[in-house]
């Protein structure tokens, strides 16, 4: 038996079309075995691969054979990771690539071209802003931005250009919602594609494409590693748009190394754990927050004074770990509740097992312009927390610490 076929029929052994629970494929699905029967996923780190005659290295890269050629096309396991989080998502397909910006950027130049036009919530991450504004539109592409909870506003913002409709929900950084299934009906009676960033919720918390979605983009940065060691984003969907996206990620280069592969694969297999706890201790402090003097107002879809707290009940298995609050006063104030903390981290990422806080309106979001912000509901007393898995009372401890400081 040959090693390729060793390699075929070990990875069959486990067939994620069973109806496996969530929580079995992250840690069941693309899985693979060499003839070394290593029981963690192996990685490879290499440039190249060594063909065994001219004639095999002629029919791999003429597409004649399957098999791997070069790192950039393929590489084992960044395809175990992209099996994997396919699964999870409910894909026929996914691409990995460099990071989450690439991800966004790889699907929207291989699916659009010169003329074509895109409607984006106006809710979404400040770098996907400033990618649509200051470079997509130099392809020719064109961008109109619309209330992510607005249904009449994706339908009056479609024209006969349209090609793809954006969104994230929940939104970064206030938790706005979409009506994911009302949005995919009306891009498809466009004959548009709807893309859905799913970085807040993962797999864990909401399916989009089982909604009614195209395809979903992950920053696997956040929550799929969890733990704030590599940069990586991936495109899920169906194998024909997928197809494109792999083109453009062959030839463009923007592809995923071997080794953050590796730790997102090592990610996936406790991210229901890290979510469940997330969520947990997320829902609370959002409860706790509500009640401090010293805030104006909690921006999380878990709390029923959320106006779409039933939506989000609806199409989520949870609220996610990520929650906003406007402290009273402006800038200054919120400048000091952060510079206040001790144990919490001061930094732009989220989604790591570690708490984060930040100031959206001069960090994340801070590339868009003033009056885009405003639009957008991003005030200058706004804080981020991305609530991590840490003891609840001691975050409690360090938010009362930037409480005495405002």
């Amino acid at each position: 038996m040959s090693i390729s076929d060793y390699e075929r029929e070990a990875r069959i052994q486990f067939d994620p079309e069973e109806g496996y629970g969530l929580s079995t494929l992250a840690l069941r699905s693309g899985q693979h075995r060499s003839l070394e029967g290593e029981h963690s996923d192996p990685i490879y780190p290499t440039s190249s691969f060594v063909f065994s005659s001219a004639r095999e290295a002629a029919a791999r890269f003429g597409g004649e054979e399957e098999g791997n050629i070069y790192s950039r096309f393929t590489n084992p396991t960044v395809q175990f990771f992209e099996e994997r989080i396919a699964a999870m998502e409910g894909g026929e397909r996914a691409v990995a690539t460099a990071s989450g910006m690439a991800a966004i950027l790889s699907t929207c130049l291989s699916l659009m071209q010169n003329g074509d036009h895109v409607v984006c919530s106006r809710s979404v991450f400040g770098s996907t802003v400033s990618l649509f504004d200051k470079y997509l539109t130099r392809t020719g592409i064109s961008v109109t931005y619309v209330d992510p909870t607005d249904l009449s506003s994706w339908e009056e913002a479609i024209v006969p250009e349209t090609k793809m409709l954006f969104l994230e929900t929940p939104s970064n950084p206030l938790a706005e919602l979409t009506d994911v299934a009302a949005v995919a009906e009306i891009a498809h009676k466009h004959d548009a594609l709807l893309v859905v960033d799913n970085c807040f919720c993962t797999p864990v918390l909401q399916q989009p494409l089982k909604q009614g979605a195209d395809i979903i983009i992950h920053s696997a940065t956040k929550y799929l590693d969890g733990q704030g060691r590599c940069v990586g984003g991936v495109v899920v969907g169906r194998d024909k748009e997928l197809e494109e996206v792999f083109g453009f990620i062959r030839t463009g280069g923007a592809c995923m190394s071997p080794f953050n592969a590796w730790v997102f694969l090592k990610g996936l297999e406790t991210l229901k754990l890290r979510m469940d706890a997330h969520c947990k201790n997320a829902m609370e402090m959002a409860t706790w927050l509500e009640k401090q003097e010293g805030i104006d107002r909690v921006y999380y879809s878990g709390l029923e004074s959320h106006s779409q707290h039933e939506l989000a009940k609806q199409q989520q298995n949870g609220f996610g770990g990520v929650l906003s609050f406007e402290v009273k006063g402006g800038q200054e104030a919120a400048w000091r509740f952060i510079d206040a903390t001790q144990m919490v981290s001061i930094t732009g990422n989220l989604g790591d097992v570690k708490t984060t806080i930040t100031h959206p309106a001069t960090t994340t979001h801070g590339r868009m312009t003033p009056e885009a912000r405003a639009e957008a509901g991003i005030k200058d007393n706004l804080i981020r927390l991305s609530v991590g898995i840490e003891e609840l009372e001691d975050i409690k401890k360090d938010m009362q610490r930037g409480l005495a400081a405002v």
